[in-house]
C-alpha cells in the first residue's frame, strides 16, 4: 500500500526478531502473513479502510490517499476533492471537512461557485449554464457568437458545449 504523498519506505520486518508490529488501526499485534504499510505505519489488511466507504484498501488497489486526517480510496478522494483536490475557480485546496459544489466534473468551494458575470453565488436549486468552463446564472446567460453572427440564446437555446443543470444537493 502506497500513499502517493509519501516517499518513505517501510522498515524491514524480520521474522527472527519476533518484534511484532502494532496495527495503526486497532493497536493489536500483527501476526498475519500479510501486513500493509501506509502513512508511516503498519496495518492489518482488515483495518486499513477508506474513511468514507469503509472499503478495505488492500483489496481494492495498491494506493491510498490522505487528506485532513482521512484515509481515502481513489474514488472517494476524487469524489470529494476532484482530480486535483483544488477548487476549479480559485485553485486553492479544499479541506476534507468542507462542503463543495460540482459542475461537469469540476469541484468548487461554496463561496467560489458563482456566476461569471454578476458574481452572485449559485446555491442548490438554482438553474445555471456551464459554458466553456464558466458558470452563469439564469439571468446572465450569455449571448452566443454563431457563424460570425450574434444571436441571443432565446433563438438558439443551447450551444453544443452548453449544459443546463439544476442543483439539487451539496456534496460532502
Amino acid at each position: 500500500m502506497v500513499n502517493p504523498g509519501s516517499s518513505s519506505q517501510p522498515p524491514p520486518v524480520t521474522s527472527g526478531s519476533l518484534s511484532w508490529k502494532r496495527c495503526a488501526g486497532c493497536g493489536g499485534k500483527i501476526a498475519d502473513r500479510f501486513l500493509l504499510y501506509a502513512m508511516d505505519s503498519y496495518w492489518h489488511s482488515r483495518c486499513l479502510k477508506c474513511s468514507c466507504c469503509q472499503a478495505q484498501l488492500g483489496e481494492i488497489g495498491t494506493s491510498c490517499y490522505t487528506k485532513s486526517g482521512m484515509i481515502l480510496c481513489r474514488n472517494d478522494y476524487i469524489r470529494l476533492f476532484g482530480n486535483s483536490g483544488a477548487c476549479s475557480a480559485c485553485g486553492q485546496s479544499i479541506p476534507a471537512s468542507e462542503l463543495v459544489m460540482r459542475a461537469q466534473g469540476n469541484v468548487y468551494h461554496l463561496k467560489c461557485f458563482t456566476c461569471s458575470t454578476c458574481r452572485n453565488r449559485l446555491v442548490p436549486g438554482d438553474r445555471f449554464h456551464y459554458i466553456n468552463g464558466s458558470l452563469f446564472c439564469e439571468h446572465d446567460r450569455p449571448t452566443a457568437l454563431i457563424n460570425g453572427h450574434l444571436n441571443s440564446l432565446q433563438s438558439n437555446p443551447l450551444l453544443p458545449d452548453q449544459k443546463i443543470v439544476t442543483l439539487s444537493e451539496v456534496d460532502h
